[in-house]
C-alpha cells in the first residue's frame, strides 16, 4: 500500500467498496429503503472523493485506481440491486440499461486487454455524466420521470466513448486525464523542463 493511502479521498473510496456487499443484502432482503440509502451514500462518496483529493492535493495514480475499483463495485452491485428490487422498471428501461451497462463494460474490459488492469481517466464528460446519472437513477427509483435517466444514458455513452479513444489513442496506462485531447499529450511525466539558466 503506497504512503499517504490513507487520505480523507481514499477512505471514502474504501468505503464505497464497503457498501458494496451491503447493497447486495439489502437488495436480497427486499428492503428497497435500506438500497436506496447505501446507494445515495455510495453516489455521495463518488462525489467528494475526487472533489476532496483535488482540493487538498493528494491526488495519486492509486487513489484514482481505488476510486475506479469503487466505480465498478457500486455499478455493477447497483445494477443487480436494481434488477432484484425493481423487476418492471427493469422491463421497461431495458434498452437504456443494456446500452449503459454496454457503454460502462466495454471500456473496462478494453482496458484490461491493452493494459492489463483498470483504466483510470476520470475525464471530465464521464464526471459530468456521473452527476446526471447520480440525480437521474435515484429519481427514478423514487418512481419520477424516465427522461432525465435516459439523458443521462446517452450522455454516459458519449463520456465511455471518449474514454475507448483514449484507450486506443494512449501507449502506455496513465490516470486522471481530462479528455481526449489531453491524451494526445504526451505524458506530462515524460515532460520535464530544463532548468533556467
Amino acid at each position: 500500500m503506497p504512503n499517504r493511502a490513507l487520505t480523507l479521498p481514499n477512505l471514502l473510496s474504501i468505503l464505497r467498496i464497503l457498501v458494496a456487499p451491503l447493497l447486495v443484502a439489502a437488495a436480497l432482503l427486499g428492503s428497497r429503503e435500506a438500497f436506496l440509502v447505501l446507494f445515495i451514500l455510495s453516489l455521495i462518496s463518488d462525489a467528494l472523493d475526487g472533489f476532496l483529493a483535488r482540493a487538498l492535493n493528494q491526488v495519486t495514480d492509486w487513489g484514482a485506481r481505488l476510486d475506479s475499483w469503487g466505480d465498478l463495485a457500486t455499478y455493477l452491485v447497483a445494477s443487480v440491486g436494481v434488477w432484484l428490487l425493481w423487476p418492471e422498471l427493469i422491463r421497461r428501461e431495458q434498452p437504456f440499461i443494456l446500452l449503459g451497462l454496454a457503454a460502462f463494460l466495454v471500456p473496462i474490459l478494453l482496458g484490461f486487454l491493452k493494459f492489463r488492469r483498470l483504466t483510470s481517466y476520470h475525464t471530465r464528460a464521464a464526471k459530468a455524466a456521473a452527476i446526471l446519472l447520480g440525480l437521474a437513477t435515484p429519481l427514478l427509483l423514487f418512481g419520477g420521470p424516465a427522461w432525465p435517466f435516459r439523458l443521462a444514458i446517452l450522455a454516459f455513452l458519449l463520456a465511455e466513448l471518449e474514454e475507448t479513444a483514449i484507450t486506443l489513442r494512449l501507449e502506455k496506462w496513465r490516470a486522471n486525464i481530462p479528455s481526449l485531447r489531453h491524451a494526445r499529450d504526451p505524458d506530462p511525466d515524460a515532460k520535464k523542463e530544463e532548468p533556467s539558466r
